[in-house]
């Protein structure tokens, strides 16, 4: 199992979130346990290009100060909303021979669907823990509706298990090496 934490950037980790401290918290508490029993952990940074804002060398592209990854852990860029989307990702992980990833990150509509379904479509078995993903309001729903409408309607029993914290959890500690 590989746990990706996907755009938890300065620029959109704040209380506008979806259930924010939640988010926080069981997302600090997977990434810990998941390097606790070994397991390896890959961040990716969403680049929207100079000039944005939201780009290289922009404070608000920084990874979030709560979810700072470690010596050592992998980060990767992308600028499409799939972490498939980076070549030198997609090779290195079609290289390791896992077959598991655990996703979390931000936000629920964009770059977490989009790389749980290329995960998919690829052959990977994909885990979502709750409360580990989280998104804003939009035109069209609010951040609640938004986050149900993916983790209890569209990803499970299609695209990704979407388990509690305590399964997610003990999925982490089965992988011990």
């Amino acid at each position: 199992m590989i746990v990706l934490a996907i755009d938890i950037q300065k620029g959109i980790t704040d209380e506008r979130l979806y259930l924010f401290s939640q988010f926080i918290s069981n997302t600090v508490k997977v990434l810990d346990t998941a390097r606790e029993n070994g397991v390896e952990v890959i961040y990716f940074q969403h680049d929207d290009g100079p000039g944005t804002g939201f780009s290289i060398g922009d404070e608000d592209f920084e990874i979030a100060e709560q979810m700072k990854p470690k010596d050592g852990e992998k980060r990767y860029i992308k600028n499409i909303n799939s972490c498939f989307g980076n070549k030198e990702f997609a090779h290195y992980i079609e290289e390791k021979k896992e077959d598991t990833l655990m996703i979390v990150g931000l936000q629920t509509n964009f770059c977490i669907d989009a790389t749980i379904k290329s995960a998919f479509e690829r052959g990977y078995k994909v885990i979502v823990p709750q409360g580990t993903n989280s998104t804003f309001d939009n035109d069209y729903m609010d951040k609640e509706a938004t986050y149900k409408y993916y983790n209890e309607m569209m990803w499970p029993k299609r695209f990704a298990d979407c388990v509690s914290m305590e399964e997610a959890i003990a999925l982490l500690h089965k992988e011990k090496l």
